[in-house]
């Protein structure tokens, strides 16, 4: 096939989102959380999944490091398995481009889960407002919840629990959200999550509140 665009085409499910949302018992949505490393998405992302599981909720979290192992793996990571010419090709890496690439591959996951019928929670620290806008306008009016972690840059780097700040600082990596890149805070988020002064419990909490109050779940 020499055409790149040829022969794609989009395949209809003869299933449709609202038989699968019907089954499930609630709405598919993506809870898109975004903030500073160490800001605690990770954590606070878990903890509002183990809540709707136990509320029998269907549901499923797509970390940020997670989806580095695979979909989205590092050159360094692909080099050893496929070669460095694969590897140099498809790895993304931690630059502008490569992370808005991270994030549209995330985005087109994102909405498959969401059409499945199910309440998917990211974890990115997705850095750039455009990209965020870019995942917002692939889904539905509604289905999109942005939810700032929000922490101060010293509240982040005094956890700091991949080491990554301490690192960025001695000049060991560079492109650091908030050390020499740029962190482009939501301007209207659905929902502010405060994490230097509550811990990830109770907001994990607020999160499940704000999807039944939403109408995503049955409290």
């Amino acid at each position: 096939m020499t055409n790149e665009s040829g022969g794609v085409h989009w395949h209809g499910s003869s299933v449709g989102r609202a038989e699968r949302e019907s089954l499930h018992g609630h709405r598919g949505c993506l809870v898109w959380l975004t903030g500073l490393s160490g800001s605690g998405k990770s954590t606070i992302a878990n903890l509002v999944e183990e809540r709707l599981h136990r509320l029998g909720v269907h549901s499923f979290v797509l970390d940020g490091d997670n989806v580095r192992h695979g979909l989205n793996a590092t050159p360094t990571m692909l080099r050893e398995r496929h070669g460095a010419e694969f590897a140099d090709r498809f790895g993304l890496g931690f630059s502008a481009m490569d992370r808005e690439e991270n994030i549209r591959r995330i985005g087109a996951v994102a909405e498959l889960f969401v059409a499945a019928g199910l309440v998917t929670i990211t974890a990115f620290v997705s850095p750039y407002r455009r990209d965020r806008q870019a995942v917002r306008e692939r889904l539905a009016p509604g289905d999109f919840i942005e939810v700032l972690v929000d922490a101060p840059l010293a509240v982040c780097e005094a956890r700091d629990p991949k080491g990554l700040y301490k690192q960025a600082r001695a000049g060991k990596i560079t492109g650091m959200t908030g050390i020499d890149d740029p962190y482009e805070a939501p301007e209207h988020p659905e929902l502010t999550l405060d994490s230097a002064s509550h811990n990830a419990a109770a907001l994990a909490d607020q999160v499940v509140a704000y999807l039944a109050q939403r109408g995503v779940i049955q409290p």
